[in-house]
C-alpha cells in the first residue's frame, strides 16, 4: 500500500478519533487506537490529544496538527463502521483514500428501522429495564405505556431546539407527573422507582461512569467535563421530577426509595432479552450481531448477581458487572471480529443503570435529606466500583487482545471482510484492492 501524503494521513486520523468519540469511548482509548493506526500507516511518532469534542493530531512533535470536531453521536452500527475501518488499516486491508471515503459517509448510513425503530425500541427498553429494576406488573405496564411518551419526546426534540435542550426535564416531569398521579389512586405502586425505566435511556449513567474512568486513566480535563456535563443532566431530570410534585401538591412522604419486587426469577431473564432487542432497534444493529451483544449482557447480569449474592454491598456486584463486561467484550471481539468490543460493551451500561439509582438518590433529597445524602453517597461508590470495574476488565482483556494480533486471526478475518490482501508494512505493499459493498 502505498504510503498517504502528510495531509492525507492527518485527515484519515483525525476523521478516525472523532468517530471513535462520537460512539462515546473514552478518550485515552481513542488516543490508543490512533496511535496504533497511525503506526501502521508509518507514522510512529505520531502526537494525539483528546477530548469529549474533538481531536488534534499530528504525525511527530513539532509538526502541524489536524484538528476535528466531533459534531453529535453516533449509532452502534455506525460505531461498528468505524471499528471495522481501524482494523482494517491496521491489518493493512483498506487503503487511506478507500478508508477515507468510507468514513465521509458514516452519518449518511441510513437507520435499518427507520420507521418503528424508536417507538418500538423505546417500548422494549422501558419494559426489559421495568422487569429488571422494579419486577410488578403495574410498574411493567406503566413503562411499556409511558416509553411512547418518551419516544414522542425524543422525535420532538430533533424538530425544536427549545425541546431538545429541555428533554430531560420534558420527559422526567411527564413520566414523574403521570406515575404520582398513578400511586395517588392506589394504580402503581413505588412511584419514584416505577417512572425511572421509561426514561432509562435518556439518564446519563454511561456519561458519567465514562467520566470516572477517563479520571482513573490520567484523562483528568475530559473525565471532568464528561462528569460535569452528566451531572447537569441528572439534576435536569431531577428537576422535572421536583416539579412534578409541585403540581400535584404531593406530601414529601410520597417521594420514597420503596423498590417493588413481586415477579419471579423469571422476570430479570425476559427484561435482559427486551433490553438486547430494544437496543438494537435503537442503534440499528444488525440482526446477525444481536447474538454477540445478548452474550455481554447475559456475563453482566451473572457477574452482578454474584457480586449481589456475597452479601458486601452493591459495590461488589457493580464491580464485577463491569469487569465482566468489559473482560467478555473482548472476548466477543476475538471470536467475531465484526462486533468491535466497544460496541458489545457500551449496551452493557444500560443493565448496570447508573444513572437510574442517581435519580432515585438525588430526588430522595427532596423528601429527606439525611437518607438522601446517605443515598447519594452509595451511588458514588458503586459508580466509581463500575468505573474501576471497566479498568480492570480493560487490564485482563489486553493481553487477550495481544495474542489475538499475534496470531493474526482477527486481521485475516477484517483482510477478507474488505477483501483485501494482508499488508504488514505499508511502505513495501502493493496497492490493495477497493473494499467490497
Amino acid at each position: 500500500m502505498t504510503p498517504p501524503d502528510l495531509h492525507t494521513a492527518r485527515k484519515l486520523l483525525a476523521w478516525l478519533g472523532a468517530g471513535l468519540l462520537a460512539g462515546g469511548m473514552p478518550v485515552h482509548e481513542v488516543e490508543e487506537d490512533v496511535h496504533e493506526a497511525a503506526a501502521a500507516l508509518g507514522h510512529e511518532g505520531a502526537e494525539v490529544a483528546a477530548s469529549p469534542t474533538g481531536l488534534w493530531v499530528a504525525l511527530t512533535s513539532g509538526d502541524p496538527a489536524t484538528f476535528e470536531g466531533v459534531d453529535g453521536g453516533v449509532r452502534l452500527d455506525q460505531l461498528a463502521e468505524v471499528s471495522a475501518v481501524h482494523a482494517a488499516i491496521v491489518a493493512g486491508a483498506l487503503a487511506p483514500s478507500d478508508a477515507l471515503g468510507r468514513l465521509a459517509v458514516l452519518r449518511q448510513h441510513p437507520h435499518r428501522y427507520p420507521a418503528y425503530g424508536l417507538p418500538l425500541g423505546l417500548f422494549l427498553v422501558g419494559t426489559g429495564i421495568a422487569l429488571v429494576l422494579a419486577p410488578a406488573w403495574p410498574s411493567v405496564i406503566f413503562a411499556a405505556a409511558l416509553s411512547q411518551v418518551v419516544a414522542g419526546l425524543m422525535m420532538l426534540s430533533g424538530r425544536n431546539l427549545l425541546v431538545g435542550t429541555l428533554l430531560p426535564f420534558l420527559a422526567a416531569f411527564a413520566t414523574a407527573i403521570i406515575a404520582f398521579a398513578a400511586a395517588d389512586h392506589g394504580l402503581v405502586e413505588a412511584p419514584l422507582w416505577t417512572l425511572v425505566p421509561p426514561i432509562a435511556a435518556l439518564l446519563p449513567g454511561a456519561l458519567i461512569v465514562t467520566g470516572l474512568t477517563e479520571l482513573s486513566a490520567g484523562a483528568m480535563v475530559a473525565g471532568t467535563s464528561r462528569l460535569a456535563y452528566g451531572v447537569a443532566q441528572l439534576l435536569l431530570f431531577t428537576l422535572g421530577v421536583g416539579a412534578a410534585v409541585a403540581v400535584l401538591g404531593l406530601p414529601l412522604s410520597r417521594i420514597n426509595a420503596d423498590r417493588p419486587d413481586e415477579l419471579g426469577w423469571w422476570a430479570p431473564l425476559l427484561g435482559l432479552l427486551l433490553i438486547t432487542v430494544g437496543i438494537s432497534l435503537l442503534e440499528s444493529v444488525p440482526p446477525s450481531l444481536v447474538p454477540a451483544l445478548l452474550v455481554t449482557i447475559l456475563a453482566t447480569f451473572v457477574a452482578q448477581s454474584l457480586g449481589h449474592a456475597t452479601g458486601e454491598g452493591p459495590w461488589v456486584g457493580a464491580f464485577l458487572g463491569a469487569g465482566a463486561a468489559s473482560l467478555v467484550a473482548t472476548l466477543v471481539e476475538f471470536v467475531r471480529p465484526q462486533v468491535p468490543r466497544v460496541v458489545a460493551f457500551l449496551p452493557s451500561f444500560w443493565l448496570l443503570v447508573p444513572g437510574s439509582l442517581g435519580l432515585v438518590s438525588v430526588a430522595q433529597i427532596e423528601s429527606s435529606p439525611a437518607a438522601g445524602v446517605i443515598a447519594v453517597a452509595e451511588v458514588l461508590v458503586i459508580v466509581t466500583s463500575i468505573a474501576l470495574g471497566v479498568l480492570v476488565g480493560a487490564g485482563l482483556a489486553h493481553p487477550l487482545r495481544d495474542v489475538a494480533r499475534r496470531l493474526g486471526s482477527t486481521h485475516r478475518r477484517v483482510v477478507r471482510q474488505f477483501g483485501g490482501q494482508r499488508t504488514d508494512d505499508p511502505r513495501k505493499s502493493g496497492a490493495p484492492r477497493p473494499p467490497t459493498e
